[in-house]
């Protein structure tokens, strides 16, 4: 791994993810969220406080061990177990239906294969199940996406693979979610290329014979 994304990008991420406008989005997402979670992307554990206090155990993952220090002490401070894996979303060691929610902030954006991600993220929910997200993403303004289209490739140096042009909503919808909340619109809370923001809950349909037993 490079030095620079497991030894600095970290403390950058953290610094500028940590503003108390995210944390409101965070605790306002995860309000609800219950049973068996996994979480893509943990980063530096900015959600773990974000959580209900009946949450007591959350899976992640994330494949940048550098942000496991910052990780850790979060963790340590909101007395809830988490099992920590460190590897990719597109290829998970968990098996079919393992989840009851499966939650993403800000991490769609920095896969490298993202489809293959949501293939993960679908098999591994039980039916029924939800995917929470967050994520910043393709703007609706005609402009603004012809300018996240070209920074996207230094973008992506800078951000540790971050893109700054995808389309949350078709890349969620490659799998067959049911789209059950959506909110998408820019913020002013933040450099307008970055600041288009989608959110919402997405759930696994049942199979066609669920109610047929």
């Amino acid at each position: 791994m490079k030095f620079y994304s497991r030894y600095i990008f970290p403390y950058i991420l953290d610094f500028l993810m940590s503003r108390s406008f995210f944390q409101s989005m965070r605790k306002n997402i995860l309000k609800d969220v219950k049973g068996d979670i996994l979480e893509i992307g943990f980063g530096t554990g900015l959600n773990i406080n974000c959580y209900p206090e009946e949450v007591k155990k959350i899976t992640v993952l994330d494949v940048n061990v550098g942000m496991n220090t910052r990780a850790k002490k979060r963790v340590k401070k909101s007395l809830k177990e988490v099992e920590y894996v460190v590897i990719t979303a597109e290829k998970m060691p968990f098996k079919n239906e393992s989840f009851d929610t499966v939650v993403s902030t800000w991490t769609l954006c920095s896969i490298e294969d993202v489809f293959s991600a949501m293939h993960e993220i679908y098999r591994v929910l039980k039916p029924g199940g939800q995917f929470i997200f967050i994520e910043h993403g393709l703007s609706s303004d005609a402009k603004i996406r012809k300018w996240q289209k070209r920074i996207t490739p230094i973008w992506k140096i800078i951000g540790d693979g971050c893109y700054a042009d995808r389309n949350i909503k078709e890349i969620i919808l490659s799998e067959p979610f049911e789209m059950q909340t959506l909110q998408e619109g820019e913020t002013k809370k933040t450099n307008r290329l970055f600041a288009y923001i989608y959110q919402g809950i997405a759930q696994k349909k049942y199979p066609q014979n669920h109610f047929e037993k």
